[in-house]
C-alpha cells in the first residue's frame, strides 16, 4: 500500500509541476508598473506586442492601492475609455494578477480621472495554446512510398511453358501404409498378447 502512495504522489507532482511551468507570469509593462505612462498609450502598445500570451497565462499589475486600480472592459469601452460593460468587477487593491481565462483580443483600464485618457490602458491579443505547440514550417514532407514493383520469378530453362521444371528430381510424397497391412499388424499384436496371458494363467514359474 506503501509503494502505490508513494507512486501516487511522485505522478502527482509531474503533473503540477508541468502544469506551473506552462504558466508565464507577465508584468504589465515591466519597470514602468501599471501607472500613466509618460509616452502615453504607446508604452502599453510596445509592450504587449513583445509578448505572447496564452490561456492560463497571469498578468501582473503593479500599482499603489488607492492610486490605480483596473478593469476589464469590451473593444468599445476601452477606445472610449469608458466603464460601461464592464467584464468582472473593478480590481482596487495593487498589486493584482489577473489570470488570462479566455483567447481572443482583451482590453484592461484604469478608470481613475483622466488616467485611461492619458495612455494607462492595455490591449493584449491571446493565443488558446502555447506557440511552441504548432508544427515547424521548416519541416520537409516525408517522401512517397516507392512504387515499383518487384521484379517477376526467373523462370526455369527446363521450363519453356514457365510452370514447374520438368527435370524435377525430387521423390514423390510417400504413399500411407496399405490398410491390409496395418489389420495384420494390430492382429498380430492380439494374438501375441494373448499367448502371454495364458502361457502366464497355466503355466507359472
Amino acid at each position: 500500500m506503501s509503494e502505490f502512495v508513494v507512486i501516487f504522489g511522485a505522478v502527482l507532482a509531474v503533473f503540477l509541476a508541468n502544469s506551473v511551468a506552462a504558466q508565464k507570469v507577465h508584468v504589465v509593462g515591466d519597470t514602468i508598473g501599471w501607472e500613466i505612462p509618460q509616452n502615453g498609450a504607446a508604452a502599453y502598445s510596445t509592450w504587449a506586442s513583445s509578448n505572447k500570451f496564452v490561456v492560463g497565462d497571469i498578468l501582473t499589475f503593479n500599482f499603489a492601492t488607492n492610486a490605480h486600480d483596473v478593469l476589464q472592459v469590451p473593444k468599445e469601452s476601452f477606445d472610449g475609455c469608458s466603464s460601461a460593460n464592464p467584464i468582472g468587477t473593478n480590481i482596487t487593491t495593487g498589486p493584482a494578477n489577473v489570470t488570462i481565462a479566455s483567447e481572443g483580443n482583451l482590453y484592461y483600464i484604469c478608470t481613475f480621472g483622466q488616467h485611461c485618457q492619458k495612455g494607462q490602458k492595455l490591449a493584449i491579443t491571446v493565443s488558446a495554446a502555447s506557440p511552441g505547440a504548432a508544427p515547424s514550417a521548416d519541416t520537409p514532407p516525408s517522401p512517397p512510398p516507392s512504387t515499383t514493383s518487384p521484379p517477376p520469378p526467373a523462370h526455369s530453362p527446363n521450363s519453356p511453358d514457365g510452370g514447374p521444371d520438368a527435370h524435377d528430381t525430387s521423390p514423390p510424397p510417400s504413399s500411407p501404409p496399405s490398410p491390409v497391412s496395418s489389420s495384420f499388424s494390430v492382429m498380430g499384436s492380439f494374438v501375441f498378447s494373448f499367448l502371454s496371458v495364458v502361457v502366464g494363467l497355466f503355466c507359472p514359474i
